[in-house]
């Protein structure tokens, strides 16, 4: 098998719309918001009912001309002849371009032959799940721009049918080796897309769990939301992420020593097994911690040594695996339930701050 040679463009994040509902005020400052926040790519389907087929078409040129604007590449989902069906055209694809499409999602009942030509005026997304060897080799015949193809997973509205974890790896592995850049979906944690209205991911482990956490666990280069919409709070947590790779983690507070340990923070570069350990936290310390009633430590307890730990009193630790009680340990506060899972995103030298979820109430 002969690898193919590409460049893609730096891994990023993107968000889906959806043109089943107008582009109201509320959509168009959502998507202003997200582009302001550092995603740089939108994802929408065409797949139109018969009955308006029309209505779609003036809704994609509303929001291409607005990614357009906002400097966002714009990711379509066709298939069979959903192009026609909104007035346009795999042969006059200049039209989607002028209104501010940059790339197509290539599904069923389109040749390889229209894939290869279309490759060559707009990026093209295959279907990562389904492609095989005599699909990239007849690509390779009909002279595909393979700069242009990328792989795209589908997401998986239906719970119990997103995709197994060591599958998905296997497939991923497979198509690097071709070279073609990768993309997933991870599940909103706003409004989510009826009619289940349960998620729309990639990977079914990754169905309840926080977007961001399920974004760094997917190791591929494009991760887009699956769903139309993201909570204020994780928009947030994307924000510092894309411009400052800090993870922001809300906290329960348990006692007024709450306050000892808000703020910015860095794991120790000598990464702990049991706990995230703040490195400078023991450097910046009150001048005195007095004890707490000991408690069991469970994952997410944030906690501070107490003056019974001498020299480590003022060290700030957030457990990432169950521990007993330690008289010389306070447990402050926790990390809330729906941030848990990005603890494992914190690694050696990784930024984070710890913010009072008190705070936005």
């Amino acid at each position: 098998m002969k690898r193919l040679q590409r460049n893609w463009r730096d891994g990023m994040f993107g968000f889906s719309i959806f043109l089943t509902e107008e582009m109201t005020e509320q959509k168009s400052t959502y998507i202003e918001k997200m582009a302001s926040i550092g995603f740089s790519g939108v994802f929408t389907s065409l797949h139109i009912p018969e009955e308006n087929p029309e209505m779609y078409q003036v809704r994609l040129k509303q929001l291409g001309l607005m990614a357009k604007d906002l400097q966002l590449d714009l990711m379509v989902d066709i298939s069979g002849n959903a192009l026609e069906a909104a007035g346009f055209s795999l042969e006059r694809i200049n039209e989607l371009k002028e209104i501010g499409v940059t790339g197509l999602r290539m599904d069923d009942r389109i040749t390889t032959k229209q894939i290869a030509e279309a490759s060559h005026q707009v990026t093209v997304a295959l279907n990562a799940s389904t492609i095989s060897e005599k699909d990239v080799e007849e690509l390779q015949k009909y002279q595909a721009d393979f700069t242009n193809l990328e792989a795209w997973h589908n997401y998986y509205p239906r719970p119990e049918t997103g995709l197994d974890q060591a599958w998905f790896d296997e497939k991923n592995q497979w198509l690097k080796q071709w070279g073609f850049a990768i993309q997933a979906f991870v599940a909103g944690d706003g409004e989510k897309r009826g009619p289940l209205y349960e998620g729309l991911p990639t990977l079914e482990n990754h169905r309840h769990q926080h977007p961001l956490s399920a974004a760094l666990d997917l190791n591929v280069d494009l991760v887009y939301i699956g769903d139309g919409d993201l909570a204020a709070e994780t928009q947030k947590q994307f924000a510092l992420y894309n411009k400052e790779q800090t993870i922001l983690l809300q906290v329960e507070s348990y006692d007024e020593q709450i306050e000892l340990v808000l703020g910015n923070h860095k794991n120790r570069m000598d990464e702990a097994r049991d706990v995230i350990r703040s490195a400078d936290a023991r450097f910046n310390q009150p001048a005195s911690v007095p004890p707490l009633p000991a408690q069991k430590r469970e994952v997410g307890m944030v906690t501070i040594d107490n003056v019974e730990y001498l020299r480590y009193m003022g060290e700030i630790q957030i457990v990432k695996r169950p521990l007993s009680a330690d008289e010389k340990v306070n447990v402050v506060g926790r990390v809330i339930e729906k941030d848990r899972s990005l603890l494992s995103a914190i690694q050696a030298g990784t930024k984070f701050i710890l913010e009072s979820v008190e705070n936005h109430e």
